[in-house]
Order: C-alpha cells, then sequence, then structure tokens
C-alpha cells in the first residue's frame, strides 16, 4: 500500500526552479511535522528541511538554506519543497516523510522519491 507519493521532479539547468509535492494518504499534513531528504548518486540520504506541526517552524540544511522553501496545503493535503537557484550539487532524488530535523535520517520512513537533476 502506498503511504507517500513524490512527484515534480525533472531536468532543470543551474538557476533554474522545480516544485516538489508530497502526498501522504495515511494521515493529514496538518497534523504531523514532516520534513524532505535527498540522496545523491552514490551518497547517503541527507536531511534538507523540515516543517513542524501546523507549520509553526521551518528549518533547513546549510546546503539549501535560502534558496530551498519547505510549505503545506493542508486543503490539499500536500507537502511541498519549492527549490530556486537550483546547483548541479542538488542533484538527487528526493523523498518526504514524518519527522523533524536531520534525526529523521535514522528513523524516516520514505515514499518512493522523485529525480532531480541540474546539469547545463
Amino acid at each position: 500500500e502506498v503511504q507517500l507519493v513524490e512527484s515534480g521532479g525533472g531536468s532543470v539547468q543551474p538557476g533554474g526552479s522545480l516544485r516538489l509535492s508530497c502526498v501522504p494518504s495515511a494521515f493529514s499534513v496538518s497534523d504531523s511535522s514532516m520534513s524532505w531528504v535527498r540522496q545523491a548518486p552514490g551518497e547517503g540520504l541527507e536531511w534538507v528541511s523540515s516543517i513542524s506541526i501546523g507549520g509553526i517552524s521551518t528549518s533547513y540544511a546549510d546546503s539549501v538554506k535560502g534558496r530551498f522553501t519547505i510549505l503545506e496545503d493542508n486543503a490539499k493535503n500536500t507537502l511541498y519543497l519549492q527549490m530556486d537557484s537550483l546547483k548541479p550539487e542538488d542533484t538527487a532524488v528526493y523523498f518526504c516523510g514524518r519527522g523533524y530535523g536531520s534525526g529523521v535520517l535514522t528513523s524516516g520512513s520514505w515514499g518512493q522519491g522523485t529525480r532531480v537533476t541540474v546539469s547545463s
């Protein structure tokens, strides 16, 4: 049974933008802290961003701070990651899941992921 579905990835040039979506089926994003993590080719999981219950707080990895924005639309029960000023080093498969902060890397459960490729 699919619990989380990520979408919105694709190929863009450096400096471009993408908006990733995450749709859970078993819970409401408004009732849970949520995170995005990513896995670059040949690398382990890297925590990217989190949003607290009710969207009260957000947090970002230093590598994406100022370029990415995490947000949620409760009416659509969808979590988003708005990615601007993309760099080649952002190339990775992006996953969403419940939880807040980098600790989710050891305890999280993720969807199937959506692939982002940034190249010229």
